[in-house]
């Protein structure tokens, strides 16, 4: 074994998580170093150098494993997994059946949900964070798409029903993101009210 769960507890989602503690060294985890938090053994994997950092959390059925760490106020719960050499920190949140893995890297305020990109008649159009929407080159929060996506249209040379279009799909990304923040809340109230299971 490479790591152990120590008595230091902290709560989260109604769930009781465990500060780990290395048993050896590894990478660049030094014998008796304390990490993050994780709710079982399971959440990670003994084998190969992943690792949990900081104030960093992992909980449910989620598993970090490979050579992959979550570090900082990151959070990944739910079924999600982070492997390889993937990296989530910051305040990153990785959940649901979401998958992070080989170099990929996860952080910041970024968020990972099922995912949304649409390929329009000129450009991609993709949801980056909670707030903030790319088309093509240009990446903006999603009121400010709002407030000018006819005069950004224009001046990108869009056809007056690629800009009604393009307006669909801004309206749809609002609606994505909607259903997705509700279901999230729902499912932290009822974690946190008790009535999902430890």
């Amino acid at each position: 074994m490479k790591y152990t769960l120590t008595t230091e507890t902290i709560k989260h989602f109604g769930r009781t998580l465990y500060r780990i503690k290395a048993l050896k060294s590894f990478a660049d985890v030094s014998e008796g170093e304390l990490g993050g938090f994780v709710e079982k053994l399971e959440n990670l994997a003994q084998e190969n150098n992943a690792w949990v950092y900081g104030d960093a959390q992992v909980s449910g059925d989620a598993q970090v494993s490979g050579d992959a760490w979550v570090s900082g106020d990151a959070r990944v719960y739910g079924n999600a997994r982070v492997y390889g050499d993937a990296r989530v920190y910051g305040n990153a949140r990785v959940y649901g059946n979401a998958r992070v893995y080989g170099d990929a890297r996860v952080y910041g305020d970024a968020f990972t949900v099922p995912p949304l990109q649409i390929q329009g008649s000129k450009h991609f159009i993709n949801l980056v964070s909670h707030s903030e929407v790319r088309i093509g080159c240009y990446r903006l929060p999603l009121q400010e798409w709002f407030d000018r996506f006819e005069e950004i249209g224009k001046d990108n040379d869009y056809t007056p029903e690629q800009i009604k279009e393009y307006k669909m799909y801004l309206d749809m990304c609002k609606k994505w993101l909607k259903i997705h923040k509700t279901a999230l809340v729902e499912a932290n109230n009822a974690a946190e009210s008790g009535k999902v299971k430890a």
